[in-house]
């Protein structure tokens, strides 16, 4: 198959990759990605020494995907410690595969057999799973190894830690000995390493060792929400006053924002990779000669600023890496001035937002959006100096009429308040406003009481773990009251703890691989009794 190509970075990958990966948000590969995929392209096996936000899935997903041509056969199976990990991965390699028909489907314990052979016979390319899960369908026929092309070995000291050995060599055993085997650890304990010297040929070092990040002493809150230009647009109207850059993913997202801040009258500049020199030099000269505060940019295209008034920094996405977020919030606060950092994040960014927080050995305050009425409350003064200025010209008389109408069904103050609604808000006013939706979770059926969900954790009475240290961990952790937390029961190695439906998601992300008393825990909902 003739692929056409394109250069992501210096890298050459198929084209319909590319339009993916930068739909996706990736204007540039990250180290380990630059180093390992010309490593599997060649078809070397490779060992990755790299933590979580490096960018690794893509390191190996993108690869992965270009060699695919077998489109009836399961090519790849990747295996990672748990059930979060696997969804995470087969959403992003999906995300890479979409433009070539790739099929990426995850298979784990706790979800039923059944759901999962059925998919599997529809077709799937890549299957990522737990090592306990695999092997079942290994058993069952219902994954064949014969056509593997590509093993990945995915958080390998994790799935050491969670007693998973002896399941990988198993699987390694039986696999076709011509295929390529990655393996990604952030640590090379002596079972991994005696894994990849019996299982691995020849296989290529890639380490990528963390720069140590320094966060600038500089305000940092995060707000949740599911309208982010809105909320946006409500920070702009109430706090936040000066010269600031809003940071977006894509190229697109620049373009997309920079239309929404201006049908709504707000004075912005976009920059990105597609501007050319002189477009670049236009929009930074008005930035910085103040002919315009706003400057929505890409992580790529703002490299190079170096402008010392910059009073806010808002991450309108949330970065893919803790290092960018570093990078991002240390371009204001600069030559001794005060500076703020508000990154926006959805429900299931709260765990990405963690992530950030735990490597860069930060703290991102919580902080709620201004309401309608707040942002009325500091726009009054400029609303009755305006409507003043109108009186004393005394040129509306064309619109008494209308008034008069409207006079028979609603009283003056009403309409008068519809009129500045409509001057404020434009076509938005006519919406009717409705309380946002919950996110759908498949999180039904877990034996909790209604508008609660049970979840599973992996620590019990034999860790000396008590009521309180299960409170404080998740309330603290996912930021979440605790008293909204609900029955709790603690057996000898596992306990269950209800959490309200609209905390579960967030409290899946956070409690992923974090601790309880020093324990390392595994979180998930809880099968309900039959």
């Amino acid at each position: 198959m003739t692929m056409q190509k394109e250069m992501f970075g210096s890298l050459e990958l198929d084209k319909k990759i590319v339009a993916a990966i930068t739909y996706m948000g990736f204007e540039e590969p990250s180290p380990i990605q630059a180093a390992t995929i010309p490593l599997v392209l060649e078809g070397n096996d490779v060992i990755g020494q790299a933590q979580t936000g490096t960018g690794k899935t893509a390191a190996f997903g993108i690869p992965i995907v270009q060699a695919i041509e077998n489109y009836k056969q399961i090519s790849a199976l990747i295996m990672t410690p748990t059930r979060e990990l696997a969804i995470q991965v087969a959403e992003e390699i999906g995300n890479i595969g979409r433009n070539r028909r790739i099929k990426a489907l995850p298979v784990y314990g706790g979800q039923p057999i059944d759901r999962q052979i059925r998919a599997l016979k529809s077709g799937v390319q890549i299957v990522i799973g737990t090592p306990g899960r695999l092997i079942d369908h290994i058993n069952r026929g219902t994954i064949r190894l014969d056509h593997i092309k590509f093993l990945v070995l995915d958080e390998a000291d994790e799935m050491l830690d969670m007693g998973f050995v002896d399941d990988i060599e198993e699987i390694m055993k039986s696999l076709p000995s011509e295929r390529q085997t990655l393996l990604f650890s952030a640590t090379m304990p002596r079972p991994i390493l005696s894994l990849t010297k019996k299982y691995m040929k020849a296989p290529k070092n890639v380490t990528i060792t963390k720069e140590e990040l320094t966060v600038p002493l500089i305000e940092q809150c995060y707000y949740e929400t599911k309208d982010k230009v809105e909320g946006l647009c409500r920070l702009l109207d109430t706090e936040v006053d000066g010269k600031l850059i809003i940071f977006c993913r894509t190229k697109k997202g620049v373009d997309d924002l920079s239309i929404a801040l201006s049908s709504r009258g707000y004075i912005s500049e976009g920059l990105h990779g597609d501007l050319s020199q002189t477009q670049r030099d236009r929009v930074m000269k008005k930035f910085r000669e103040g002919a315009c505060d706003i400057l929505i940019a890409t992580d790529v295209a703002a490299r190079g600023i170096d402008i010392d008034n910059i009073t806010h920094v808002i991450n309108f996405d949330i970065p893919q890496d803790p290092e960018s977020y570093v990078h991002r919030i240390g371009r204001t606060g600069r030559a001794g001035n005060t500076g703020v950092a508000m990154t926006f994040i959805t429900p299931r960014e709260f765990r990405q937002l963690k992530l950030i927080e735990r490597i860069a050995h930060t703290k991102i305050q919580r902080r709620q959006l201004p309401t309608g009425a707040d942002v009325l409350e500091r726009q009054r003064d400029q609303i009755i100096n305006k409507l003043q200025t109108v009186l004393e010209i005394n040129q509306y008389q064309d619109y008494k009429s209308i008034t008069e109408s409207l006079l028979d069904d609603y009283s003056a103050e009403d309409i008068a308040a519809a009129a500045i609604k409509l001057m404020q808000e434009g076509p938005k006013a006519l919406q009717v406003q409705a309380e946002d939706e919950p996110i759908a979770m498949d999180l039904q059926n877990t034996g909790a009481k209604p508008g609660m969900v049970r979840m599973f954790v992996n620590v019990g009475r034999a860790q000396r773990i008590t009521v309180k240290d299960i409170i404080s961990a998740i309330a603290i952790e996912a930021d979440i009251p605790a008293r909204s937390i609900g029955m709790i029961n603690i057996y000898d190695k596992f306990t269950f703890v209800e959490v309200p439906e609209e905390y579960a998601e967030k409290v899946l992300g956070v409690m992923h691989k974090n601790t309880i008393r020093g324990y390392k825990v595994n979180i998930e909902p809880a099968k309900q009794r039959r």
